[in-house]
């Protein structure tokens, strides 16, 4: 009996997870899409999941649900779905979540483990709300936790006194701060794409998504 052959590099799924949270037509759809910081986050974040398939890791989408609510993440208007530009390939994970965090309410932890991913690298919408629960919750699980900073995006927000108006650069760069050395490395995607040093990997496909 022949020995089958050894899977390359590039399909062989390692310990980490590239999250890619909310990046959903619930935010595309609404008139607050003209006002977010990162407007090209669907290029930038197919960036970093040809990096994570070159690499053979594996890619996790979560969509974010509020059945019932009317609005527009309610899966009933058709809006909880990846944005154009998003493909899902056959081995990825998913989940669709209802709290802020991609744990509570869903069975990511679970697919996680079994998938033997112990480091998750997050890209998505909004930076400091269901990106860093996502870290924070992540860290306090045990895992090593990557935010590609700028694959993520947000909205300004209103002073908690209504004093006026937090910008979204502010906003993210905030969140970075609180994350950084506590609950998350902060990252780049520049950083995530130069620094591949895995057998087999090339790194000029990588780029050229």
């Amino acid at each position: 009996m022949s020995t089958p052959p050894s899977p390359s590099p590039s399909a062989v799924a390692g310990d980490t997870a590239l999250i890619v949270i909310d990046i959903q037509e619930s935010f595309r759809r609404q008139p607050s899409w003209q006002q977010i910081s990162r407007p090209d986050i669907v290029a930038r974040t197919n960036r970093l999941i040809v990096n994570a398939r070159a690499l053979g890791d594996r890619v996790v989408w979560v969509l974010h649900s509020e059945p019932g609510s009317g609005g527009p993440f309610d899966p009933a208007g058709g809006l909880v779905a990846l944005q154009p530009g998003l493909q899902p390939e056959a081995g990825d994970l998913s989940v669709t979540k209802t709290s802020h965090n991609a744990f509570t309410t869903t069975n990511l932890g679970q697919q996680l483990t079994a998938a033997g991913v112990t480091k998750l690298r997050l890209a998505g919408i909004r930076t400091e709300q269901c990106v860093e629960t996502t870290a924070r919750l992540a860290s306090d699980l045990g895992y090593r936790v990557e935010v590609v900073l700028d694959a993520t995006a947000t909205h300004p927000l209103p002073r908690h006194d209504g004093t006026g108006i937090i910008g979204a650069d502010e906003v993210v760069a905030r969140t970075a701060a609180a994350l950084a050395g506590r609950f998350a490395t902060i990252t780049s995607i520049e950083a995530v794409l130069g620094t591949t040093d895995r057998p087999g990997f090339d790194r000029s496909v990588a780029a050229a998504g």
